[in-house]
């Protein structure tokens, strides 16, 4: 999964969130929201959904820094959801599909290789027709990748067998 990108026409792009430092994406959520940036432009979707909460003492959200950084890259504020509580994947996906229930069937989930699985599956379970785009340009490289792949293969094995929301409580 983290090496196809099953890009096609959907109601919404859902980014998953990654850290932000005082309302600056990380340099891996910049790539997430850079390839949703591209997505944006090809016309693919007339949402995009940015997700993900905040750390204690943060002053921002994973999902405001988000929503910043796309509207300055031309997104329009119009266009952007912003699910800002979430704290795992599940718990971001669900919050998500509440916010936009009813008009929002398919999506593609932006994300990092390493977590377009799991991302994926976890959409499906809260109800979403999902498909993932991964962030070509991931900062996640060498051994921290690998050893993310292998946390997220277990991860994605544990998740068929409990489901992903008992998983997240496990885990994330």
């Amino acid at each position: 999964s983290g090496r196809s990108d099953e890009a096609r026409n959907v109601d919404a792009i859902v980014v998953m969130g990654a850290a932000q430092y005082d309302g600056r994406p990380s340099p891996q959520l910049a790539a997430r929201l850079d390839h949703a940036v591209d997505l944006w432009n090809e016309g693919i979707a007339p949402v995009v959904v940015v997700t993900g909460g905040n750390q204690e003492g943060d002053r921002f959200t994973e999902a405001s820094a988000s929503a910043v950084y796309l509207v300055d890259r031309g997104v329009p504020s119009s266009v952007i959801v912003q699910e800002d509580a979430g704290s795992t994947t599940h718990d971001s996906l669900e919050r998500a599909e509440i916010l936009v229930g009813g008009t929002v069937e398919t999506i593609v989930v932006v994300t990092d290789p390493y977590h377009a699985l799991r991302s994926q599956l976890t959409a499906e379970e809260v109800g979403f027709t999902a498909y993932v785009s991964p962030a070509p340009d991931s900062v996640v490289r060498g051994a921290t990748e690998l050893r993310r792949e292998l946390a997220e293969a277990a991860g994605v094995a544990v998740g068929r067998i409990i489901g992903f929301e008992r998983l997240s409580g496990l885990t994330d």
